[in-house]
């Protein structure tokens, strides 16, 4: 099933009625002028009512399709009958009213019977037509009609000939158009369809990484920091009493805390793996590793620069991995999407409660892009480590036009220390 009709789509066909009009205003003028008909030919006056009748119901010609054809040709009827002196515009006008059936009209059975009915219509009146044509010709002039094939005869099957193309023409472009609009509806369909799949299936990849990062977090941590818990507990109890075995259960403690750490840092290497040969490890990677990241994007063809404003500062780990994968994924995004020209900047910037990662590219801004899964990841990242992330076309200072793209990533640091 088609589309409704828009209101963009109906401005447009009260334009076409309107030019049309005017149209077939002067091909009447200029009919009337050349004696169109010869002394049968009608007063101009005459141009303005079929005018009316022929081209301004197009104005309506998507909502009602065989109304406004059935107005259409029987106006060209009497027209013709009259010898009012219009008949090419109104040809045109006749042709579309005939072809947005077959373009518009949903129930195709409807479609079928009302262009069968105007066509046969208009063939027997083509035969009325040609019967009173021959008698004429040969009462007033015998010799177009002598002869086997006489000039008159050649001259109707012109007529019949052009007749069989321009309905034939108009049915078949109908349906054609019909065709190719459910085409087009079902390509939009699908598209929608598979926009929603993808963002269901981009939202269930981040929830099944929640919980693949929670119950690891649960498994690592969580014994570690229980046993940790009685143990001081127990050490507290017995501080006063038997302070030997305190002691030994605070080493108790401080040997959980340490494997919890070691498991841990274990832990930060199976966060959000790249599936990539030869990947470092997710626990070797470092904020100061963000320069050699720099040249190998420099070496890969994406003139990368990287800069670090302020002292650098201790960062815990899970920051480190968080912000570097970040700059990775950014820059990954420069070099596919930015076009053969793109060049970035990393800038790591420490402040004296935050750390900031901010990375920039030259390159092209799809108009409209959605976020993917990439992006997804980035915010992830960021709000795992208590973060704040921007991203999106960036301007330079002055000018209101895209320049490329941003990433910006703040993470606060409590305490100073990792």
């Amino acid at each position: 099933m088609r589309h409704p009709v828009t209101p963009r789509e109906l401005r447009l066909d009260a334009i076409l009625a309107a030019v049309m009009f005017v149209a077939a205003i002067v091909s009447g003028a200029l009919s009337s002028i050349s004696q169109f008909y010869g002394d049968e030919t009608a007063d101009l006056v005459w141009t303005i009512p079929l005018a009316v009748f022929t081209t301004l119901p197009l104005a309506l010609r998507r909502r009602f399709p065989v109304t406004v054809a059935v107005v259409i040709c029987a106006a060209y009827f009497v027209g013709v009958e009259l010898r009012v002196p219009e008949a090419f515009v109104s040809n045109v006008a006749m042709f579309i009213a005939i072809h947005t059936i077959g373009a518009w009209l949903d129930d195709r059975r409807r479609a079928f019977r009302a262009r069968t009915i105007i066509v046969v219509a208009m063939f027997l009146w083509m035969l009325v037509s040609t019967f009173r044509s021959v008698t004429t010709a040969a009462e007033d002039s015998p010799e177009l009609t002598a002869g086997a094939f006489s000039p008159m005869l050649a001259y109707l099957l012109i007529q019949w000939l052009i007749n069989v193309a321009y309905f034939g023409g108009a049915w078949f472009l109908g349906d054609h158009a019909y065709r190719a609009a459910l085409d087009r509806q079902a390509l939009r369909d699908l598209t929608a369809r598979l926009e929603e799949e993808r963002e269901i299936s981009a939202a269930q990849a981040v929830a099944l990484d929640r919980i693949r990062i929670a119950r690891e977090l649960h498994d690592v941590v969580g014994h570690h920091v229980s046993v940790m818990g009685v143990q001081a507990g127990a050490a507290r109890t017995v501080l006063a009493t038997d302070p030997r075995a305190a002691e030994q259960m605070l080493r108790g403690v401080e040997d959980a805390a340490r494997a919890a750490i070691d498991e841990l840092h274990q832990l930060l290497g199976t966060l959000r793996p790249h599936e990539d040969e030869g990947e470092t490890p997710a626990s070797a990677l470092r904020l100061e590793g963000l320069a050699e990241l720099a040249r190998a994007m420099t070496a890969a063809g994406t003139p990368t620069a990287f800069d670090v404003v302020g002292e650098p500062r201790p960062v815990p780990d899970l920051v480190h991995v968080n912000l570097y994968r970040i700059a990775q994924e950014a820059l990954t995004n420069a070099r596919r999407h930015g076009g053969p020209d793109v060049t970035a900047e990393i800038r790591l910037r420490y402040e004296p409660d935050a750390v900031e990662l901010e990375v920039t590219n030259t390159g092209w801004v799809r108009a409209g892009a959605r976020p993917g899964i990439g992006q997804l990841g980035m915010r992830e990242r960021a709000t795992a480590v208590g973060g704040t992330l921007e991203l999106g076309p960036r301007h330079t200072l002055g000018s209101t036009e895209r320049t490329g793209y941003l990433v910006r990533v703040r993470v606060p640091i409590v305490g100073g220390a990792a």
